[in-house]
């Protein structure tokens, strides 16, 4: 049995500004997405990799990237939908009946840790549906749509969530399938298992585990290689 991890890539990075979609910017001299590709192409505990970019794209994608940087892991680059949901749906139809644990991570988040993966296969190994993320630290306030204060939440047991974001199969295409029975839009693969009622277990995640979405996280991207000394 085999464990895919399905990048989604398919996004435009309108919060980026520019012309070029931010998974393609440069960040320590090499695109976004080929580090993100780099940290699952040396995980021992991932054997395919399904890459979803747009459908312009795949052409390009697959000389300069899959091809140039020799990802052997990445056995298909297919084309994302209209929205990230529709994305990681066209890659789940490609599965075969040998993939066993299914993976979904964001093709801006290039600092994924071999350590993370291992405890994400894992942890949907025992549980079925596993997210990382952090716990909040700061104070939270609820907002009326003015503006003006609500309520001050409390922070304990609230955490955001990364990815990779991990299934046992059988899990995350019975709740993409009811999704998209219902018309229903999530703002993560985590929260279609949600609404099915199947538990999510959390594990911890990784601070430097950015997702690079604005030219602030870009610049934080490279602060963090050059921490990393990489």
């Amino acid at each position: 049995m085999k464990t895919v991890v399905i990048i989604s890539a398919g996004g435009m990075g309108r919060r980026m500004g520019g012309k070029i979609p931010k998974q393609y910017l440069s960040l320590a001299g090499m695109p976004i997405l080929v580090h993100t590709l780099r940290g699952f192409q040396n995980s021992p505990f991932v054997d395919e990799i399904f890459l979803v970019v747009p459908e312009a794209d795949i052409g390009v994608v697959q000389r300069d990237m899959v091809v140039r940087y020799d990802f052997s892991k990445v056995s298909l680059v297919i084309a994302g939908g209209n929205e990230r949901q529709d994305s990681v749906n066209n890659a789940l139809r490609r599965l075969r009946d040998e993939h066993e644990i299914i993976l979904v991570h964001d093709g801006v988040r290039p600092f994924v840790t071999g350590a993370l993966i291992e405890q994400a296969v894992a942890g949907a190994k025992a549980f079925g549906a596993v997210a990382v993320g952090m716990p909040v630290r700061d104070t939270v306030k609820a907002l009326d749509p003015a503006g003006w204060v609500v309520k001050t939440v409390q922070r304990e047991g609230l955490w955001l969530t990364q990815t990779p974001q991990a299934f046992r199969r059988e899990v995350i295409l019975s709740a993409n399938e009811k999704a998209e029975a219902d018309g229903f839009y999530g703002t993560d693969d985590a929260s279609l298992v949600e609404r099915m009622g199947i538990p999510v277990r959390i594990i911890p995640g990784d601070a430097d585990n950015i997702k690079v979405t604005t030219p602030q996280d870009l610049a934080l991207g490279e602060m963090i290689f050059r921490r990393r000394g990489e």
